[in-house]
């Protein structure tokens, strides 16, 4: 068996592909690799694929064995820090289990070049989402994760071209960009730029009534970006958000859009460590290091 964990903004997910759990991120600071047997008994599982924060230090699917830094350049910058995550990867790498670390997106990927004039474009878990919504609808995806976040991604002809992160264009019910009134936040001194980004979500800038219209058309306009790359694309969407989103990212696209559920990332991601721990030697154009 295999078992995927996804390292989300509110809360780690933790799935089998036939079964799943979540814990808060606050909660996972107690986490123990025994909590994983309520999935599977530990001595069936056959390998786990792990994120981590923004996954920018490795560009390479990675044994988790040869991460330094859990993959990451650094704690510091874009996020909200509670240490449920690092308690889940330190005790998956000291189980003594079969894992992998799942990349960010990042300048080191092989994506769209184009893509690379920003440092970051997704978090690890993205991967997974995508993994999940290519195995359903095929090599040729935009998928628009909306949720705390709005990340959107495309893959070509069953490669990952490229994304826009949280923090560069559309916002999501708790994060987004930087705008003029919060750089100048800023430079007043009244705020960090973290929390300025952690606060510029449609929760703090929109009011409620107008909340998931502006959800809804944001993310309707990270996918038409995307579609002008690979306008045969299917569209899908993800998060806890995308229920809700979903009937007017339609009609403003004008095409039909397929929904996934908050399990996506932890079902993609043990879909990857199984084709990983099978023998794959690629994940949507990222190489593997075993």
């Amino acid at each position: 068996m295999f078992i995927g964990i996804d390292h989300g903004t509110t809360a780690m997910r933790f799935s089998s592909g036939d079964a799943e759990f979540k814990i808060s991120r606050e909660k996972a600071r107690d986490f123990s690799v025994d909590d994983l047997a309520c999935l599977v008994p530990l001595d069936e599982i056959e390998g786990i694929a792990v994120c981590y924060s923004m996954g920018d230090g490795i560009s390479a699917v990675t044994d988790i064995r040869k991460v330094l830094n859990r993959g990451v350049v650094s704690r510091e910058g874009a996020g909200k820090h509670i240490g449920g995550g690092t308690r889940v990867y330190d005790a998956i790498r000291e189980s003594g289990l079969p894992a992998i670390v799942i990349p960010g997106l990042h300048r080191g990927s092989p994506t769209d070049p184009r893509f690379k004039a920003y440092s970051h474009q997704a978090s690890p878990e993205k991967i997974g989402i995508l993994y999940e919504v290519v195995h359903t609808l095929g090599g040729d995806v935009v998928v628009c994760d909306v949720s705390s976040n709005t990340v959107t991604l495309l893959v070509t002809g069953g490669r990952i071209t490229g994304a826009f992160d949280a923090c560069l264009f559309a916002p999501g019910t708790r994060h987004g960009a930087l705008d003029v009134d919060a750089i100048r936040r800023i430079d007043r001194g009244e705020s960090t730029a973290n929390e300025a980004f952690l606060h510029a979500g449609v929760s703090s800038t929109v009011a409620p009534a107008l909340q998931v219209e502006t959800l809804a058309m944001f993310s309707a306009m990270e996918c038409a970006s995307m579609l002008l790359l690979n306008p045969c694309a299917n569209v899908a969407l993800a998060g806890t958000m995308a229920p809700a989103t979903a009937p007017q990212v339609e009609e403003l696209l004008s095409r039909s859009v397929t929904v996934y559920d908050e399990w996506c990332a932890a079902r993609g991601l043990a879909r990857i460590a199984h084709d990983v721990f099978s023998g794959a030697t690629g994940i949507l154009g990222l190489s593997i290091e075993r």
